[in-house]
């Protein structure tokens, strides 16, 4: 049986299965200078929720979790002060990885649709870890049989492209020694800036290789024919992450 792309839809709440929620309101630190939740926010947001979800489910702690792609559709941006509901389920499981899908509803009215694939990974060596009975018995219901693979979606970077040097802060390292996913977010806020539009849109990270505080990083970024989307890539000793942000101009 072939195996869906993975983080390339929103599929939706499943009828039967495993689905948790919590609540979280919206902080300063979170927002962009016009009050709107920043990409990086929601993806801490998104992060912070799953694991939640996982200590709730009694997974084993042998096992950690690293992003391999995140998509996240703002319908309305959530604000300064809101509260949020976070609703996240299992939409897919594949060898060493799982899907997984979240919604955002705010009370004043924010709508956030995001969908990520995550690799399970042995925490002694950050290798991934074939999905086991646990994962299984507490997330397979929601998924409904259905598989994903670990394909990526987004283009490579031009042959020759325009670049600037883009600077890691210690702040952004996690336990791994590695940029966490969230603060990755960084550069396609800055490659698009994202914070000059109403946030209405469409946003994609994918993550190809970690990306340390001494690397030598360049943030390339290309405007598509239309002047829309905009797709970024942070290079270092090859493509770290690629990314890109589509507006919404309906």
């Amino acid at each position: 049986m072939s195996s869906a792309a993975p983080a390339v839809e929103f599929l939706p709440r499943p009828a039967v299965g495993r689905v948790f929620t919590s609540e979280v309101s919206v902080r300063l630190a979170d927002v962009d200078c016009n009050g709107n939740m920043r990409l990086d926010a929601t993806a801490r947001t998104l992060q912070d929720i799953a694991t939640d979800d996982a200590s709730d489910a009694g997974l084993d702690r042998r096992f950690g979790w690293l992003v391999r792609r995140t998509m996240i559709a703002t319908n309305q941006p959530a604000r300064l002060g809101e509260t949020v509901t976070v609703a996240t389920w299992c939409s897919g499981i594949g060898r060493s990885w799982a899907e997984r899908r979240s919604e955002l509803i705010g009370d004043r009215g924010a709508a956030i649709d995001a969908v990520s694939l995550w690799v399970q990974v042995a925490v002694e060596t950050g290798r991934p870890a074939r999905i086991g009975s646990d994962f299984t018995d507490a997330y397979a219901g929601a998924a409904s049989g259905r598989t994903v693979s670990a394909r990526l979606a987004l283009p490579s970077p031009p042959e020759r492209p325009a670049h600037r040097s883009w600077t890691v802060r210690r702040t952004d390292l996690d336990p791994f020694g590695h940029v966490n996913n969230a603060a990755t977010w960084a550069f396609l806020e800055e490659a698009a800036a994202i914070d000059r539009t109403e946030r209405i849109g469409r946003a994609e990270m994918e993550y190809l290789q970690p990306v340390e505080h001494d690397a030598d990083l360049a943030l390339v970024a290309d405007v598509d024919g239309d002047g829309d989307a905009v797709t970024a890539w942070l290079l270092g000793d090859g493509v770290r992450a690629a990314a890109r942000w589509t507006p919404d101009r309906a």
